[in-house]
């Protein structure tokens, strides 16, 4: 969910020729009319529209078999990132941007002072804001100028920000000397996510178009690797300590993971759901859809 400044104000602008946000190179046409990638780097960009809190935008999206098919696989996930960054500070202050409905938050409050920012009133009504110290808007406005946090975390929601480059700024001048950000997000080496563009290319882009969520309140706005994501956190001035993958699929729940925004019926729906449990299978050896990096704030020179 962005959370990052207002999407109404800044989404949009990408186009052919747009500077890569990571190396500055040109970009080129990804082969859509809203897709774009750089051929330096690999960076990916899409000229999608977020429509968060507009009505229009909800409608046919079924917010709690979302939930209900995501809860499981998140939450191990969200086990791991916790244990991970204990390694790297015990205790502290955290801030989670576009905290949903407050699961990761549910585990690190067992080691940190938690807070959270998110932009949608409808999963603030969720009751996230009755379990959790949560605000409703964007990162960094609902923040004051002088509050500062030991890590700030992003779990799927970095991809979705109209200016990473801003993001990570903002997330500089609110971290700590050596306080730490985590970023979660989707990986363009995934297996799916290639999958999904060889199809695009021969013509069936349902399946890409779901893995940007083209058409949902908030789409995928990048699409980064391990490299150009740790390229971009340098220009902002940090050092990355630690990266690693996430499940991307888990069997419980993977069918309402599947349909609950999807337009196509229930058989091909199916279809897709046996398509991707027999997929997870083999899933172990080969690159995973889901990679994060945990970075520290370098001292000012």
């Amino acid at each position: 969910m962005s959370a990052c400044s207002d999407p109404r104000r800044s989404a949009g602008a990408t186009d052919i020729g747009s500077p890569c946000p990571v190396c500055s190179t040109p970009l080129d046409s990804g082969g859509l009319d809203w897709h774009f990638i750089c051929p330096a780097c690999r960076y990916e960009a899409a000229a999608l529209q977020p429509q968060i809190n507009q009505d229009t935008a909800h409608a046919g999206l079924d917010e709690a078999s979302r939930a209900i098919g995501l809860k499981d696989l998140r939450v191990a996930n969200f086990r791991d990132l916790v244990a991970r960054l204990k390694t790297f500070k015990e205790r502290g202050s955290l801030l989670e941007i576009g905290c949903a409905h407050g699961w990761f938050l549910d585990e690190a409050q067992q080691l940190y002072s938690t807070c959270g920012i998110e932009p949608d009133q409808r999963i603030l009504d969720s009751q996230v804001s009755t379990r959790h110290n949560v605000r409703q808007g964007y990162f960094p406005a609902a923040l004051r100028a002088d509050e500062t946090f030991d890590v700030i975390v992003f779990n799927d929601v970095f991809e979705h920000l109209p200016d990473v480059r801003q993001a990570v700024a903002a997330c500089r001048r609110h971290l700590n000397n050596e306080g730490l950000l985590l970023i979660n997000l989707p990986s363009s080496t995934g297996v799916f996510y290639r999958l999904s563009k060889l199809l695009c290319r021969l013509a069936l882009p349902s399946h890409f178009e779901r893995m940007w969520q083209k058409g949902l309140p908030s789409p995928h706005l990048h699409y980064f690797n391990r490299r150009n994501l740790q390229a971009l956190l340098a220009t902002g001035k940090f050092s990355v300590r630690a990266d690693g993958t996430l499940r991307s699929v888990r069997l419980k729940g993977l069918y309402r993971r599947i349909s609950y925004a999807s337009k196509r019926g229930m058989v091909q729906n199916a279809l897709t759901c046996v398509i991707v449990a027999v997929m997870a299978l083999f899933l172990p050896l080969l690159p995973s859809d889901i990679i994060y990096l945990i970075a520290q704030k370098e001292a000012e020179s």
